[in-house]
């Protein structure tokens, strides 16, 4: 079956926050391409999937069933030959919970947490929120591409509990390498720190990169919880539903008594239909819109290329999101946010929430039609060349 993801879906008045809260832009006709969703319509099998729970016209407490852990189990290792056991799954809802609960069941107020910034926003502010203390090991940047820092981070896990972790990594887009978590996971196993690993995009990985999950790597008896969702993957977000991946005995009993503590385990039943969906009969789907984001990416990198080389980006290796380096507009950070709100009407991501180490820099949203792409490169284009001609 093809699939159609040209087609521009009016969301605004939905509800929901790409299009309906755009006050951070100072300007409500913005084209949004900042927060990470898709403009794409989720898939019918999984629209089905809904429509066919919610015909039922009972919605009392539901529970997991084996159709649940096993859609999850055969999806991780069909996709990226991990075997997982369903005993390891616990439900979050969504992954920024998840990696909350998992941080406070794994570290204590005032314990350090190392992120590798320029990262997504949550992670620090989630850090702070819960009493813990933010320790940064920046990635390396180098040709357009970002590394790990193994030296800092060798010195950083030692006055550390937990390494909160991102691969793919938001917003570098990097799919770290099989021997780049191996050292991750070795260095974590030396200074018994914990990892708590956000893999929400694991899905969106293009060829010939491939998705390893760090705790496939780790040793017998190492901490580490996994967070997977299918809500990135296939544009259900507003569902709340992902999954907790914890191989440990004892780090996963410490996840179940903190998940208990505040009951957030009950899920919701258009989730779970949802995910069942998602993970069965889905892989056909995501192959063709990731063909269509790739696309996306290469058109941007030519037009940028032909029309604005003072921006510079490369297509990531996983997520569909871009990571635009603005600095050779020679703009200050402020006024390169002014620019691309007011005078281009662009809605970007700001560099600088992910960390001092994004000024200068912007995230662009690639999963929306090829048209609306084109349109918002074009309103920069056109704002570039209006200033420089006023200047």
């Amino acid at each position: 079956m093809r699939y159609n993801f040209d087609d521009i879906i009016d969301r605004r008045g939905s509800g929901c926050v790409k299009y309906d809260d755009l006050s951070a832009f100072g300007n409500a006709n913005v084209i949004p391409l900042w927060i990470a969703d898709m403009d794409f319509e989720a898939p019918e099998f999984i629209c089905q999937a809904i429509a066919r729970r919610a015909a039922h016209r009972v919605f009392g407490y539901g529970m997991r069933t084996d159709a649940y852990y096993a859609a999850i189990t055969n999806w991780v290792e069909r996709r990226n030959g991990w075997h997982i056991d369903r005993e390891w799954i616990d439900f979050t809802p969504g992954v920024v919970a998840g990696f909350v609960f998992a941080l406070r069941a794994l570290s204590a107020e005032g314990d350090g947490i190392v992120i590798m910034p320029p990262v997504y926003p949550p992670f620090a502010a989630q850090i702070k929120a819960n009493g813990r203390r933010v320790v940064e090991n920046p990635l390396i940047p180098e040709k357009g591409c970002y590394r790990i820092d193994y030296d800092d981070l060798d010195r950083k896990l030692a006055e550390a509990t937990v390494l909160l972790f991102c691969n793919p990594h938001n917003p570098t887009g990097r799919v770290f390498t099989a021997e780049e978590l191996r050292r991750v996971a070795d260095l974590c196993r030396k200074h018994d720190v914990a990892i708590v690993s956000d893999e929400i995009h694991s899905d969106l990985i293009f060829a010939p990169c491939r998705h390893t999950h760090i705790a496939s790597l780790c040793a017998e008896g190492q901490r580490c919880i996994t967070l997977i969702a299918p809500t990135k993957t296939f544009n259900i977000a507003g569902l709340s539903t992902s999954a907790a991946i914890t191989p440990d005995p004892a780090a996963r009993e410490a996840l179940r008594t903190e998940l208990g503590r505040y009951h957030v385990d009950q899920g919701n039943i258009f989730g779970t239909a949802a995910l069942i969906a998602a993970y069965n009969e889905g892989e056909e789907w995501l192959g063709q819109m990731l063909d269509y984001v790739h696309g996306n990416m290469e058109f941007t990198v030519r037009f940028l290329a032909e029309h604005l080389p003072e921006i510079r980006t490369a297509i990531p290796e996983g997520t569909y999101l871009m990571w635009l380096d603005l600095r050779g507009l020679g703009l200050g950070h402020e006024e390169l946010l002014r620019f691309m709100a007011r005078e281009a009407g662009v809605g970007l991501n700001d560099g600088a929430a992910f960390g001092v180490q994004g000024r200068g820099f912007m995230r662009m949203n690639m999963a929306t039609s090829r048209a609306l792409i084109e349109t918002a490169l074009l309103q920069i284009e056109a704002a570039w060349r209006s200033r420089e001609n006023r200047h």
